[in-house]
């Protein structure tokens, strides 16, 4: 099951007050702004020949205050104040964020903003990494390098999230960008080995490479060895969901040949012992850490293993480590050689090692620093009571199921939920897959932890009620939209009336992500949602029994959302086609398993509709089983 373990990309926070961050390459209010006064519009009342030399003035004055302005959303509220300040902070963003890359084209962007030096980019939706979105659905980069290439000689950094991405794109972006310094790849796909070796071939200042939660290819090419002879600037690199074989002599020499190396997470096929060496080399100013297998490699006879090394005083060295991840294929014997870095620990990553209580207890005992704890759910109700008896500074916690099957006997329940609330007062973020859950402790976490910006149940039996009362889950996920006045982020699940959604219409005031599952009555829960929640930008919805009354009541919303994701719902391809019709900025897509599925007259169970704002038109990659209404 993919965990979505990246999610870091996409809790964006965009202020609802500013215009839409995937589409603040437009403003109609800027280019149509009429200013006061008559002749060349500067409505200052000077004559007309005086008005270019006063609107240069501005735009020096202007060039040079917004400099000052970082934030995004900021940037956004002030590129709508006219057409000076729309024309200037796009000559003075250096940072591009554009959160769909079908809202814009690369040729609108790179026309408007031209002095771009970072990019984040994302692609497919959400659901992509549930196997709901069919493979050759789109969200190529090639276009996207190509402009770049054009348009952005200083660019320095790309961030790529659910993106297709090529060998040629990776050598092309190196080519044509020599001055190139960070590339992360996060659940991208596409690409193979052979890419990765011409891309650091070619770029001699990388800092970053970071390849997160991305399907690589094994070309059977040894592409750490590709890096650039001598002396290295990289500072971060990150491959552990690279699952082909890896050249250790390669590695072991290119971390020694980095000095400024601070972020270091390994694949599974680096044993412990290859651990070792690489911490003798680099541990001490490392601040993150990725293990690798952290067991002895498949590849030595076992009479030929390495002699047992002091692992202890490997990790005791690394003073500087506050993020520990890894323990692909974890040997527990060897667990207590972390003991020594757990006090200084602030974000700790189980969520690949299948360890259980008794393991866990001695190190999280240790973790009083801890704020992110990342674990697979064998640690049970117990390794979460010791988590909340240690753990005072926690504020994200993410539970995985080891076994993501809707019968299996799920070893976390509403004890442990419990437990965390009432021991984290600080919590300001979960995700928490279980099997059962009460009412009761959903209510004690809405009280106990206040601060919550993210809640994410995930019952996994669909339609499973409070398992001591039988009553829905209603009031439980209302108490958390009533009593967490910052909640932005919000994921439902079990049984669910429309009640439910009628609490988060009602109090759901700065929600901005919703994530529904087999859940609701009728399109009246659907209907709460859309009329309720001003700050909606991200709504996706599967197997709930949303039609198409519910589709048409946010009709006043959708320009204001980045995207509507309905698959398995009751809506059918008319209902669809009036929300198009209507709504000529938006792109409504029906997306089915295969060009069969396109031939059915209604949507219903066979369709999934992705619904997404743009300033173009329709996209011309679509494949054939997917039709823009």
């Amino acid at each position: 099951m993919h965990h979505d373990r990246a999610d870091q990309m996409s809790e964006d926070e965009d202020d609802h007050r500013s215009p839409p961050s995937d589409l603040e390459f437009t403003s109609s209010e800027a280019r149509n702004y009429s200013t006061v006064g008559s002749g060349s519009g500067s409505g200052s009342g000077v004559p007309e020949s005086q008005a270019p030399y006063l609107d240069q003035v501005l735009d020096n004055v202007l060039d040079n205050v917004l400099q000052f302005l970082t934030s995004r959303q900021d940037r956004n509220a002030a590129s709508l104040v006219c057409k000076s300040w729309y024309r200037v902070e796009a000559v003075t963003r250096s940072e591009l964020f554009i959160g769909n890359c079908y809202a814009v084209s690369p040729a609108r962007a790179s026309a408007r903003f031209t002095k771009v030096r970072s990019l984040v980019l994302k692609g497919k939706p959400r659901f992509a990494d549930f196997n709901l979105l069919p493979q050759g659905w789109g969200a190529h980069f090639s276009p996207w390098v190509a402009s770049m290439a054009k348009a952005y000689s200083c660019l320095e950094k790309v961030h790529l999230k659910r993106m297709s991405v090529t060998d040629v794109d990776l050598e092309n972006l190196a080519k044509s960008l020599p001055g190139f310094k960070e590339l992360v790849l996060v659940c991208c796909e596409g690409f193979g080995t052979k890419g990765l070796a011409a891309f650091v071939s070619l770029c001699r200042q990388l800092r970053v490479l970071d390849l997160i939660e991305s399907e690589v290819a094994d070309d059977e090419m040894d592409w750490i060895s590709h890096f650039p002879e001598g002396e290295s600037c990289l500072e971060s690199l990150i491959f552990d969901c690279v699952e082909c074989l890896i050249n250790f002599q390669a590695l072991e020499r290119l971390v020694a040949n980095s000095p400024s190396m601070k972020r270091l997470r390994l694949n599974r096929h680096v044993s412990i012992g290859q651990l070792f060496r690489l911490l003798k080399i680099r541990g001490p100013q490392l601040t993150h850490l990725g293990t690798g297998s952290f067991s002895l490699s498949d590849l030595v006879p076992q009479g030929d293993q390495e002699p047992e090394l002091d692992y202890a005083s490997a990790f005791t060295a690394c003073k500087s480590l506050v993020c520990l991840s890894g323990f692909r294929e974890i040997v527990p014997d060897y667990l207590p050689a972390i003991y020594p870095v757990c006090a200084n620990l602030t974000s700790l990553n189980f969520s690949y090692a299948n360890i259980n209580t008794e393991q866990l207890r001695p190190i999280i005992r240790h973790c009083h620093n801890l704020q992110i704890f990342w674990v697979l759910d064998s640690i049970c109700d117990e390794g979460l009571q010791a988590v909340a008896a240690t753990c005072k500074e926690l504020r994200e916690l993410r539970v995985f199921p080891i076994d993501a099957r809707e019968d299996s006997e799920g070893p976390v329940s509403e004890v442990g939920l419990q437990a965390i609330s009432e021991g984290c007062p600080k919590l300001q973020s979960i995700l928490y897959f279980c099997q059962r859950m009460t009412n009761a402790a959903v209510k004690a976490m809405s009280k106990n932890c206040p601060d919550l910006v993210v809640f994410r149940l995930c019952i996994m039996e669909r339609h499973r009620p409070d398992h001591v009362t039988g009553d829905p889950m209603d009031e439980g996920f209302g108490a958390i939209v009533k009593n967490c006045k910052k909640l932005t982020r919000l994921a439902v699940s079990g049984l669910l009336t429309d009640k439910a959604f009628s609490y988060i219409g009602k109090y759901g005031k700065l929600v901005r992500t919703l994530s529904v599952a087999f859940a609701g009555n009728s399109d009246m829960g659907l209907k709460y949602v859309l009329e309720g929640c001003p700050r909606l930008q991200k709504l996706e919805i599967r197997d709930s029994p949303f039609g198409d009354v519910a589709l048409l009541s946010g009709l006043h919303q959708y320009y204001n959302m980045r995207f509507l994701w309905m698959s398995s719902c009751r809506l059918t391809r008319q209902g669809c086609q009036r929300v198009a019709r209507e709504m000529p900025h938006l792109v409504v897509e029906l997306i089915g398993s295969n060009w069969e599925d396109m031939e059915m007259d209604d949507v219903a169970e066979k369709l999934s509709m992705y619904m997404y704002r743009s300033v173009e038109m329709p996209r011309e990659d679509a494949p054939d089983f997917v039709t823009i209404m």
